[in-house]
């Protein structure tokens, strides 16, 4: 067992980010239209589900597996944080496939994220970020209007790597 395994997730409403998002954190809903088709699709959920998506958003990506799945830690960092998460659900669907982790004990926020690849009828490839926080250290406590712009900013990193 590493020592991400021993971990607590920081939250109590594990799996939110599938439906409606609670009250007491903030919460982000983005979107970026990718391309089109199946190749489209399956290359951008490929590369989500391999974590490139992350480090292509500029982080260095330490998992313990080199694909999200339930169960899965994976301790992230950026300018020497370290962000620690769980993988809580995979989403795995004919026109839909992605990931939720949620927050560990040390990560500067508090919540779930989740990371889709979508294929509408027409054909149009999205790639979806959903998700609600909240300050999970003393430092995002005290900084929460920067912790707000740093969320915003990796938010938009993430869907721009997409599109790479």
């Amino acid at each position: 067992m590493s020592a991400l395994d021993s971990r607590a997730l920081t939250y109590r409403e594990v799996g939110a980010t599938a439906g409606i998002l609670p009250a007491g954190y903030r919460h982000v809903r983005e979107s970026i239209r990718i391309g089109r088709g199946e190749d489209v699709f399956l290359a951008a959920s490929d590369a989500l589900m391999r974590w490139d998506i992350h480090r292509g958003a500029g982080l260095a990506v330490n998992a313990e597996s080199p694909s999200a799945a339930p169960g899965v830690s994976v301790a992230l960092r950026w300018i020497g944080f370290t962000i620690p998460c769980r993988v809580v659900y995979v989403v795995d669907e004919p026109d839909r496939r992605g990931f939720a982790y949620g927050t560990l004990t040390g990560h500067p926020e508090s919540g779930e994220e989740r990371f889709c690849v979508e294929r509408g009828p027409d054909g149009t490839v999205t790639a979806v970020i959903t998700a609600f926080s909240r300050p999970g250290r003393w430092f995002t406590r005290i900084g929460d209007p920067v912790a707000r712009v740093v969320q915003a900013r990796m938010t938009h990193r993430y869907l721009e790597a997409f599109t790479r």
